[in-house]
């Protein structure tokens, strides 16, 4: 299970409940937001798609507990296409 809560409009704090509980802050910004969606889903959206796409790859320990939500794209060069796939 992913839960994703807003801190403020750049920073949420997600939760991960799978083997074991792990909780993350991410940083999205609106510029990276525009970016990857278009604007067709909101950032709670995208931060879990962007969560389920990191937990095919690996486990929820392995996930850094804090990161900028673009640095997904320098460890998983795929990842962007994916998700702009998933949103059409």
């Amino acid at each position: 299970m992913i839960k994703v809560v807003s801190i403020n409009k750049d920073s949420f704090k997600v939760t991960v409940n799978q083997d074991s509980t792990t909780e993350h802050d991410v940083l999205l910004t609106d510029n990276f937001h525009q970016i990857i969606t278009n604007g067709k889903i909101d950032k709670i959206k995208l931060i879990t798609k962007s969560f389920e796409f990191l937990l095919k790859r690996e486990s929820n320990q392995s996930i850094l507990k804090q990161f900028k939500l673009e640095e997904i794209q320098h460890y998983f060069p795929g990842y962007t296409d994916e998700i702009k796939k998933s949103i059409l």
